[in-house]
């Protein structure tokens, strides 16, 4: 008996949800369901907005969800949960799903000190995106994935192959395609979230906490000027940074500054040196992740090129520290911009 058949066998009929994998053409029709998980653009043509969580219920189970694509229909709260990445994983424990969680998978940075105790209970199944059958033996009945590598077909990840094997898969919404993400994605996310897992109370309360949080950085900061800001993720020969469809560049104008990238259509992108010394940026936004250098190495990098010399922000060496996941759809995003606040305007703050 394969792998996949075992796995459906060990679930129970409840557990055996509806899926719909919808096609490449159905992500981009004029589909209401499909719209509503992926974000719509406003009537100005402006960039893409949340339509609110894709979710559809009668006040309870079944919970019907429209998912980059993917439309599941859950019969009841998952109850065994692997998470890829560390931002879902830091979702879920923010919600309390701690006893949901039987495995997690390529954590990016220190844990938030609040969620640590609950963090090293959980297996650590892979360093990096575990194998699919590292997954399997978890015996998970819900895969979420930050990153869309956490569902790579050409390693044998892909959702049809967990809906193959009778398991539901749940992507961040980050990666559903649409024009901009911004922080109304990540509320919606956890909304989302919250109705899957029947603790939508919870998701509510969280959802409040961090609107506060990111309200109160931004009112601190309220008529001052925005600081030309660079984000500097990786690279040497050009700039590996962030562009005008991340939710960095939300966070950066929300806490009082300008992504001096924004204009570059794409959630990640390259920029050469040139276009960095003539953007003129006064802070740059160093992100910190395993595998591209320490933070150190990174401005070590940036303080020797002469080029850059005189770029106001390595001549005042002005450096804002964010680790990766804190700038993805996550609980931590609302953190960073208070973080990002106090870089930009440390006045503010006094």
């Amino acid at each position: 008996m394969s792998t996949a058949h075992a796995r459906l066998r060990f679930l129970s009929p409840a557990r055996r949800r509806r899926r719909a994998l919808c096609p490449a053409a159905a992500a981009v029709a004029l589909s209401a369901l499909l719209t509503a998980g992926c974000g719509t653009s406003d009537d100005a043509g402006g960039p893409a907005r949340s339509a609110g969580p894709a979710v559809s219920s009668s006040g309870g189970f079944p919970v019907t969800v429209d998912n980059c694509g993917v439309t599941t229909t859950y019969e009841q709260p998952p109850s065994r949960v692997v998470t890829i990445h560390q931002h879902p994983t830091e979702l879920l424990l923010a919600l309390g799903l701690k006893d949901r969680m039987v495995g997690t998978a390529f954590p990016d940075s220190a844990v938030l000190p609040e969620l640590r105790e609950d963090y090293e209970a959980i297996p650590e199944l892979a360093p990096r995106e575990p194998s699919f059958e590292t997954v399997l033996e978890a015996g998970p009945d819900l895969v979420y994935g930050g990153y869309g590598s956490a569902f790579a077909e050409n390693e044998g990840r892909s959702r049809e192959a967990f809906a193959d094997a009778g398991i539901d898969t749940h992507l961040n919404r980050e990666y559903c395609g649409q024009e901009q993400v911004t922080m109304e994605d990540v509320y919606a996310e956890i909304h989302t979230v919250g109705a899957v897992f029947g603790v939508s109370d919870r998701a509510d309360e969280l959802v409040a906490e961090l609107r506060g949080r990111v309200g109160e950085a931004t009112a601190a900061v309220e008529g001052k000027a925005a600081v030309p800001v660079f984000v500097y993720n990786s690279g040497d020969r050009a700039a590996y940074t962030a562009g005008g469809r991340s939710l960095g560049t939300e966070l950066i104008r929300l806490a009082g500054g300008r992504n001096v990238f924004a204009d570059l259509d794409e959630v990640f992108g390259d920029v050469s040196w040139e276009q960095v010394v003539e953007r003129e940026p006064e802070v740059i936004a160093v992100y910190d992740y395993p595998g591209a250098g320490s933070v150190e190495q990174k401005k070590e990098f940036l303080l020797s090129q002469p080029a850059l010399a005189e770029v106001p922000a390595i001549r005042n060496q002005r450096f804002v520290v964010l680790p990766l996941t804190a700038t993805l759809v996550g609980i931590r995003s609302a953190y960073t911009v208070g973080d990002l606040a106090r870089g930009l305007h440390p006045e503010s703050f006094r």
